[in-house]
């Protein structure tokens, strides 16, 4: 018999199917909110200032007074829906918040922030690198634009479920987007990391990929590593050339790419890097 799982709602516990939600709902129906997903290991939550790092930023763009939420409670109720639905080991966290004042597109004051928790339970433990690397190709149908919602993860997000139309239909693994310079972006919903002589190139934020919690993490250990770390321009001649190809993020941790088209890559480096990531959360 399944376990029961649980929601928090602005502090208060409820059933995962019980109805918390009108249809006034601001995230419904302007995507007029922000999110985070956050990996559970060992029975806690990971890298969460980085989370909330990113949380406030897009609160601030967004024109959200943060002031109006603790993060220490946000901390504190994340860990107890964490244990309320008996998540020990692997477990998986969204943090949503929306606006919830009155008014149409432009809204009534802003004085209502609420927030909803929901905690899943995963299979594994620890971050686990793919033993089948994925296979990826260039989806090409719609540009992402370089500008400041790019890098905050909104609730819009139909350039990503299009995105994995595309893949799905496609049979791949994965998609690589490109952004309106036809320069590479990130992965459907991953950042992506190219390896190359002990040089390690990532797309930068200016070229409209996503703040990734992960890949800040990524950044962090190349750098102790002793990998020179370039975070810049990425083109299309540059995936031909790379020795290794890998994605990151915050749930998965990372995967390594084995293919995009005809070139094929191998994951030393790659396993070295997850490594020292699950050192990081204290993982032996």
């Amino acid at each position: 018999m399944s376990t029961q799982l649980y929601i928090n709602f602005n502090g208060f516990l409820y059933k995962e199917d019980e109805k918390v939600f009108t249809i006034n709902n601001r995230a419904f129906k302007y995507g007029d909110a922000l999110f985070e997903t956050i990996r559970v290991i060992n029975g806690e939550p990971c890298f969460l200032e980085d989370h909330f790092v990113r949380l406030k930023k897009g609160m601030q763009v967004l024109k959200m007074n943060s002031g109006s939420i603790s993060f220490n409670d946000l901390k504190d109720q994340i860990v107890r829906l964490i244990q309320k639905n008996h998540i020990k080991k692997g477990g998986r966290i969204r943090l949503t918040v929306f606006r919830s004042s009155e008014g149409f597109y432009t809204p009534e004051g802003d004085e209502g922030k609420s927030y909803v928790i929901e905690a899943f339970p995963l299979e594994g433990n620890i971050y686990t690198l793919n033993e089948k690397g994925i296979t990826v190709d260039v989806y090409n149908e719609l540009k992402r634009r370089r500008n400041v919602l790019s890098q905050i993860k909104t609730t819009n997000n139909i350039p990503h479920v299009l995105t994995g139309i595309y893949k799905r239909e496609n049979n791949l693994d994965d998609c690589i987007v490109l952004n309106d310079q036809d320069r590479v972006v990130e992965a459907i919903s991953s950042n992506i990391f190219l390896y190359k002589n002990n040089n390690l190139y990532t797309p930068s934020l200016d070229e409209g990929c996503m703040d990734g919690v992960m890949r800040r993490q990524v950044l962090r250990i190349a750098k102790e590593m002793n990998i020179n770390v370039f975070e810049g321009m990425v083109n299309g001649s540059m995936l031909l050339q790379a020795d290794e190809l890998f994605l990151t993020n915050a749930i998965k941790g990372i995967e390594w790419v084995v293919a995009y088209r005809e070139k094929r890559y191998f994951n030393t480096a790659t396993k070295e890097i997850l490594e020292k990531i699950n050192h990081l959360v204290s993982v032996k």
